[in-house]
């Protein structure tokens, strides 16, 4: 008799300049979901005071969620603190990969800290070599992903931009860019 096959967490980062990274990894957080999984998402960059369509569904599904960013990084008016938002955000992920207590993480917008050089790649990457359980899956997104962490990773979609309606005058609308 076969055994059953072992899982194997994979690694996914969604990155690129054209909108659905987050929304990529959002999805796959509700497919998780309802298949039971243990899911906890982190988000970099966002502010806590939103009130964000994605944080009100999984207020409501009961899906453990955090924020740790406060807000668009390029209007920040005291960086050091922003940084360490960033710092205390990958303090926080590091303490949920290791707990076990968990099937999926999503680091929503996690590769900003990494290319705006906030966390040092190279460490992060040695501690997710060390560390990372063999069957948690951890998704990564946003721009500029690191050349190291697509190498890393086990799956790597880019988002290209053709075309946006913000380039058309239209602003952000609820519900579906946030």
């Amino acid at each position: 008799m076969m055994s059953p096959p072992v899982k194997h967490g994979l690694t996914i980062v969604h990155t690129g300049n054209g909108k659905g990274k987050s929304t990529a990894a959002f999805g796959m957080v509700l497919r998780a979901w309802g298949r039971g999984f243990r899911i906890c998402v982190i988000q970099f960059l966002k502010s806590e005071t939103g009130k964000w369509g994605e944080v009100l569904a999984a207020q409501k599904l009961g899906i453990e969620w955090h924020i740790s960013g406060d807000g668009f990084t390029w209007t920040s008016k005291d960086m050091d603190a922003t940084i360490a938002r960033a710092q205390l955000g990958w303090d926080l992920a590091q303490e949920k990969i290791v707990s076990g207590q968990y099937d999926l993480i999503v680091l929503d917008e996690f590769t900003y800290p990494l290319a705006f050089g906030w966390l040092d790649t190279a460490e992060v990457l040695a501690w997710l070599r060390q560390n990372k359980p063999a069957a948690l899956h951890l998704v990564i997104t946003g721009r500029n992903a690191p050349p190291a962490l697509l190498d890393y990773a086990d799956l790597v979609s880019e988002s290209r931009e053709i075309k946006h309606p913000f380039q058309q005058g239209l602003k952000a609308q609820p519900g579906i860019e946030f």
